[in-house]
């Protein structure tokens, strides 16, 4: 078998990247007819289908998820390596694709990206924000960011921000209805805004830790939210009480407009974390990326 020309191997990852042959054909600056046939030659010449498509998706089949975590680092890796050679000595070129989930955007994102940039002209830089647990390798990003308890063992680490808790806040208008929660426990009598994960789809148990004793309370309440910042928003409205981030409602507890409750029990989390596979190091722009978000983040949350 001939090898697969690097060109069709290059268009079958962009539309399994995007899962679009539009977006896949914008991002290489070809047509979508120039996206389609590349990789129906590659399907003709590996003898597989990659690619299962519909008239509303494009999804991966098994062997087109193993040829994206095989052979995506290498191609991203020959890319930039192409890319930064072509540069002029000492300038740096090329790209960085993050995963982000929301809620770190304020804390990572815009205190890096406007020195990064300024410094770094020609490295591109690419955010996805969402937040279900992204497997970045087979996924084709250069790094992530996650609170540390979701990080792989095999995974790089960069600190990103400090140790901070979780709490439970509310706006003063639903305790003076509804009464404040003395323990945890109390929170099954009360309103509760639930998270539901984008990754297992499941509703989020809120933790407590108090001493060496735990807790996971299965709240409910009669709204549902897959994003932490609409949860927090939806509390201040009175709706009811939401589980988060302090940093993330700093803002809102300073003006009076949300409290905090069981603050005795509010558990404290190690923060975020920049992640990368250990190959991953070899590229510049990421190495450059790394060096000024651990600079700038925890420069900016103290």
């Amino acid at each position: 078998m001939n090898p697969a020309p690097f060109s069709q191997l290059h268009a079958f990852l962009a539309v399994a990247r995007f899962r679009s042959f539009s977006r896949a054909a914008r991002e290489l600056g070809v047509s979508r007819s120039a996206v389609s046939q590349a990789v129906r030659q590659l399907e003709e010449q590996l003898r597989v289908v990659l690619l299962a498509r519909t008239t509303r998706s494009v999804s991966l089949t098994d062997a087109g998820r193993r040829l994206v975590e095989s052979a995506g680092p290498a191609v991203a890796q020959t890319i930039a390596a192409l890319t930064e050679v072509s540069a002029p000595p000492g300038e740096v070129v090329g790209r960085v694709r993050l995963s982000v989930p929301r809620v770190a955007v304020p804390f990572v994102i815009e205190p890096v990206l406007p020195t990064f940039r300024a410094r770094h002209p020609r490295v591109d830089v690419e955010i996805s924000v969402e937040d279900r647990l992204v497997d970045i390798v087979a996924e084709g990003y250069d790094a992530g960011v996650r609170l540390a308890e979701y990080l792989e063992r095999d995974m790089v680490q960069a600190r990103l921000t400090d140790a901070f808790r979780f709490v439970v806040v509310g706006a003063p208008d639903y305790f003076t209805r509804h009464g404040r929660p003395e323990r945890p426990t109390d929170l099954l009598r009360h309103e509760c805004i639930t998270f539901r994960s984008q990754t297992t789809g499941a509703l989020y148990a809120w933790e407590f830790e108090r001493g060496k004793k735990s807790w996971r309370v299965p709240v409910r309440g009669g709204v549902v939210c897959d994003d932490r910042v609409t949860c927090a928003q939806l509390a201040e409205l009175g709706l009811g009480l939401a589980y988060t981030f302090e940093p993330m409602v700093m803002d809102q507890l300073r003006d009076g407009r949300l409290e905090r409750v069981l603050e005795r029990y509010a558990p404290t989390v190690p923060g975020f974390f920049l992640y990368f596979p250990s190959r991953a190091q070899r590229s510049a722009p990421l190495r450059l990326f790394v060096e000024a978000a651990k600079e700038l983040a925890l420069r900016a949350v103290k």
